[in-house]
């Protein structure tokens, strides 16, 4: 019987331990912020793995960052569960936002982008303003 440990399926970029197992796909840079379309494999923001049960039915949400990463699997997981979306990123990032929009809708939800950065306090303000109007509450 062995004691090694198990090793994860992928090696985390910020992570140098050389016990770690190495992606089997091709390195990839972007320069920031970067789009999740253009990187091969395309991850998995849940768009067919993750399956909802109404669970938000009726709720209203909004998701800063979700074009992409977390934020665009909570965005669509959202709205599997049953909430309408709105969700924020930056400008750059518009053909990301438009793949989680579609997805939001495909769930026949409503689906609000909200391009900004928010680094801008005034920008905030005017975030959640226009959240609320457009989805009639948070």
């Amino acid at each position: 019987m062995s004691s090694d440990p198990v090793l994860p399926p992928f090696r985390s970029g910020a992570i140098s331990d050389p016990t770690l197992a190495v992606p089997d796909f091709p390195r990839q840079e972007q320069q920031a912020p970067g789009l999740a379309q253009k990187m091969d494999p395309q991850p998995d923001h849940g768009e067919t793995s993750y399956k909802g049960s109404g669970r938000l039915k009726g709720k209203r949400a909004l998701i800063t960052g979700g074009d992409s990463g977390i934020g665009a699997a909570t965005a669509i997981a959202y709205a599997r569960e049953g909430a309408d979306v709105a969700i924020n990123f930056l400008p750059e990032e518009q053909p990301d936002a438009d793949r989680v929009i579609a997805a939001i809708k495909a769930e026949g939800r409503v689906a609000v982008a909200i391009p900004g950065d928010l680094r801008e306090e005034t920008f905030c303000k005017e975030l959640v303003e226009s959240a609320a109007s457009q989805l009639g509450g948070l």
